[in-house]
């Protein structure tokens, strides 16, 4: 019976091996790394990640801004109409009386403010009469609204639709203690609300 001489296994169906293969282990061993070796090793696998991540970053952005161009195109039917964006301005119509100047112009954010309260006081039921700017004063405006024997007291850096409703829930209260006459319902100050 004739030996059969020992195969000797390929490198690379022993990868974890440190000697070469059918060699004995004083021959010479595989190169070992050194520790600047293995930092720039890290470092490339580093950039390798970050540009993997640069590079899935941006085919979703385009792939986001294809979707809406498609969109756009061809569902919309190119009609721009639906992206209009509508800015509308308030222009009073009730009658002004400004008693700080003596040139009567009141400035474009006073007179806006004044036509959105008005809208506002509209939308909750009542009807105004006229604003005055009091003597003394740049950001207060007092509303009267018709039926009410006394004005409202509001101040131009609070909301007017918040001023309004604030001064709304205080004439209800008014009317369910039964009080019928007042001088004026302050609503300037955030939270709170007063009357004489």
């Amino acid at each position: 019976m004739e030996e059969e001489e020992p195969k000797l296994v390929r490198r690379r169906a022993n990868r974890h091996s440190v000697i070469k293969s059918g060699r004995t282990i004083g021959e010479k061993r595989e190169k070992l790394e050194t520790a600047n070796e293995r930092m720039a090793a890290r470092q490339k696998d580093k950039q390798k990640k970050h540009f993997r991540i640069f590079f899935v970053s941006f085919c979703f952005l385009i792939a986001a801004a294809s979707i809406t161009t498609f969109y756009f195109i061809f569902l919309c039917g190119g009609d721009n109409s639906s992206i209009n964006i509508i800015i509308k301005s308030y222009e009073p119509t009730v009658n002004i009386e400004d008693n700080n100047s003596t040139d009567g112009k009141i400035t474009s954010r006073m007179r806006e403010y004044i036509g959105k309260a008005e809208v506002d006081f509209r939308d909750l039921g009542y009807q105004p009469i006229k604003a005055v700017i009091p003597v003394g004063s740049i950001r207060e405006v007092d509303f009267y609204l018709e039926g009410k024997p006394g004005f409202i007291k509001m101040f131009i850096d609070r909301d007017s639709a918040v001023s309004a409703e604030d001064a709304d829930r205080m004439l209800r209260y008014l009317e369910g203690q039964g009080i019928n006459d007042f001088s004026y319902i302050d609503v300037r100050t955030h939270g709170k609300a007063y009357w004489k």
